[in-house]
């Protein structure tokens, strides 16, 4: 500390307070609409530095000694009781904004030294420009990064990990706070350059870590998906394959129908002939192709499913209104109603009764698509974090359902009551499907 008066103790306290409140607002999702989240920083800000700046003037010593340690943990509870997130991230964010602060401090303080004479407006002067530098990069390079890949940083990280990398970060901004070490020297010039290089290399290689990490779970579940829809199709083409053989089987009939009802009007034996068409039209109506609904996607994947279950003999009740047009894509659709199904069918043959059933109920009210499961289930489910644990192992399962869900800002529950498991999907038919994970560039592209 380069000591000062009054008003130059509150620039640098403007500059520190900003550098931390501004670096995690612009990399957070805040509980509270935007306008008000602004304006609680702010005043929540000029008081730190008020409080703060009189901190230095009553007392310049334990202000020196113990200001910047403290500031971490008093903004970084304002920030985190005000911010959206998990509690974890919020701890690292602020982590990284801390040592960010370290950097400009060190920068500040030991440029003015080394060149300057120890003057209190060099150091002013570059605070403020690390200051600058580092909230423009934010806001236009690591911002859109950040936030397109939270949702993987939320999925990889944990709260072990990210006390981890809040001590690693202390490691190195301990190096320009901790009393009796701010000595001027040659030594401690370049045991804080490389203290703070490591921890900024080990930051940026572990943020970059866990991108990756979770572009590749999802790329995994994208290459399921896949897998899944592949099998679907390979369903419908051999339910083509068996109605492409009873068509022929249809067409060479048609010759032998035709020469009998011939032979019953030569002979006019009209009785026999309209007894012979009646039973004819209803053969007909027995071979015709159950219509489910006006979606191609929703009625191919509810039509194969619904001949998996008959033909393991469960009863299956669909009351289903939706058509073409929703904005819904069709690998979501399977991954939706293709898991819901085939979980609904497990169920079932868990449950060991004869009567088995499935009921669904899928229709769109106003701009929400709405999907309901309810299947025969006697074995106890157990849940983890609202999500139903299976012992069968493999596939994406809730999980899968859940994320889908979460793509369109919807929501899956699971649930079971009276001998019945339930799921329940709501799906918001935006204009453009939620795009927290379409349009993420991946690091280095």
């Amino acid at each position: 500390m380069l000591g000062g008066s009054f008003w130059i103790a509150a620039l640098r306290n403007t500059i520190s307070i900003g550098l931390m409140m501004g670096f995690f607002l612009m990399l957070d999702r805040p509980k509270f609409s935007m306008k008000k989240t602004i304006y609680c920083y702010i005043g929540s800000g000029g008081a730190l530095i008020a409080a703060y700046s009189l901190w230095y003037l009553l007392g310049t010593s334990s202000f020196v000694r113990y200001s910047g340690l403290s500031s971490l943990l008093v903004v970084g509870i304002f920030c985190g009781a005000m911010s959206g997130e998990a509690v974890y991230l919020s701890l690292y964010k602020m982590g990284v904004a801390f040592y960010l602060l370290s950097v400009c401090v060190f920068c500040g303080v030991d440029v003015s030294r080394w060149w300057f004479g120890g003057n209190v407006w060099v150091d002013i002067l570059v605070r403020a420009f690390c200051l600058g530098v580092i909230l423009l990069v934010t806001w236009k390079k690591l911002r859109k990064l950040f936030l397109g890949g939270v949702d993987f940083l939320m999925e990889e990280m944990d709260m072990y990990s990210a006390v981890t990398l809040l001590i690693s970060v202390m490691i190195g901004a301990v190096v320009a706070y901790w009393p009796n070490l701010q000595g001027f020297s040659i030594f401690n010039m370049v045991r804080a350059f490389v203290t703070l290089f490591m921890a900024g290399v080990l930051q940026y290689t572990i943020f970059h870590l866990y991108i990756h990490l979770g572009y590749e779970h999802y790329y995994q579940a994208e290459k399921e998906l896949l897998e899944m829809n592949e099998k679907l199709l390979r369903g419908q083409m051999e339910l083509m394959r068996e109605s492409e053989k009873e068509a022929a089987r249809i067409y060479h009939d048609a010759r032998h129908h035709m020469l009998l009802m011939q032979e019953y009007a030569q002979k006019k034996e009209f009785d026999e002939l309209l007894a012979y068409l009646m039973q004819y039209g209803e053969d007909i109506e027995n071979q015709r192709v159950t219509y489910i609904c006006g979606n191609r996607a929703v009625n191919s994947i509810l039509s194969a499913y619904a001949r998996k279950a008959r033909n393991k003999g469960i009863q299956v009740e669909m009351d289903v209104k939706v058509g073409e047009g929703l904005n819904i894509r069709d690998v979501d659709w399977i991954a939706i109603l293709a898991n819901i199904f085939e979980n609904a069918i497990h169920g079932c043959e868990d449950s060991g009764l004869e009567q088995q059933e499935i009921n669904i109920y899928i229709a769109q009210k106003g701009n929400k698509a709405v999907i309901r499961f309810s299947n025969t289930s006697t074995k106890k489910v157990s849940f983890r974090k609202g999500l139903p644990k299976s012992d069968r192992g493999g596939g994406l399962g809730a999980g899968s359902i859940q994320k889908a869900a979460s793509r369109y800002g919807g929501e899956a529950t699971f649930e079971q009551e009276d001998g019945k498991f339930v799921t329940k999907v709501l799906l918001y038919l935006l204009e453009e499907p939620c795009p927290a994970r379409q349009t993420v560039q991946a690091p280095g592209d």
